[in-house]
């Protein structure tokens, strides 16, 4: 996991050379990362994740691409400490990242209605999370994509509210909420194995889906917009 963080930081310190005018064009203060915190609430069982930025958290969504293969995804990721069995995958090399999205081209939450208007397949544009595991990739230019594997792989785990991908992802179907400059999620400890010391950080970016392309990711990030600890070192703490 030290050597993912130490490309990434990288490529957040010295740049890229491969820049898009889409990536470009949702950099802006509601993906400029001014705090991030975990804290548990012990009495409930739960845990709330919450970005602050400069701006209005939320606001920006990405432009329908109108189609899947290379459909813009926006997200505010929480890269952790934590295991992929803590969050119900097998045991895997890569960061468990908590990641809240918004991409209006596909929906891959196919158990959750986020908009309550009882049609389960058209509310991807609504901010919700995903749990992840990221993996160096050196063909994007934000040098992170979400593990993938292949169908026939029988050793691979993944919970049973996964979308159906063949990445590391599961659509949990947590609350998301955005009020005024915060963007929170609610995690119940248990569905986490009642992990509440680990370290963690704030990150925005943008991302980008790949269907036609063997060679690109199904999934990768190409532009991180801000990084809370200033070089993904995962400083933060949970707080009681």
């Amino acid at each position: 996991m030290k050597s993912i963080i130490l490309v990434l930081s990288a490529t957040i310190l010295f740049g890229t050379t491969r820049s898009w005018a889409q990536e470009s064009n949702y950099n802006n203060n509601d993906f400029t990362i001014k705090g991030v915190q975990v804290t548990n609430k012990a009495d409930l069982g739960i845990s709330v994740w919450e970005i602050e930025v400069a701006g209005t958290a939320g606001n920006t969504v990405p432009t329908k691409a109108g189609q899947l293969d290379g459909a813009p995804v926006l997200g505010y990721v929480f890269p952790t400490s934590l295991k992929p069995t803590d969050v119900g995958f097998n045991q895997t090399d890569g960061i468990v990242a908590l990641a809240l999205t918004s991409h209006p081209d596909f929906d891959d939450t196919p158990l959750w209605d986020e908009n309550n208007d009882q049609i389960y397949n058209n509310d991807g544009v609504v901010w919700h999370p995903h749990w992840v595991v990221l993996t160096q990739d050196e063909r994007v230019a934000g040098g992170l994509s979400v593990k993938q594997f292949k169908k026939a792989d029988e050793t691979v785990v993944l919970p049973p509210t996964n979308p159906g991908m063949p990445m590391y992802m599961d659509s949990p179907g947590y609350p998301v909420t955005t009020i005024s400059n915060a963007i929170k999620v609610v995690v119940p400890n248990y569905r986490m194995n009642n992990q509440t010391d680990f370290s963690y950080d704030g990150v925005t970016a943008f991302m980008r889906v790949n269907t036609s392309d063997e060679n690109l990711p199904m999934l990768g990030v190409y532009q991180v917009y801000s990084v809370a600890s200033g070089d993904l070192s995962l400083p933060y703490t949970v707080k009681k």
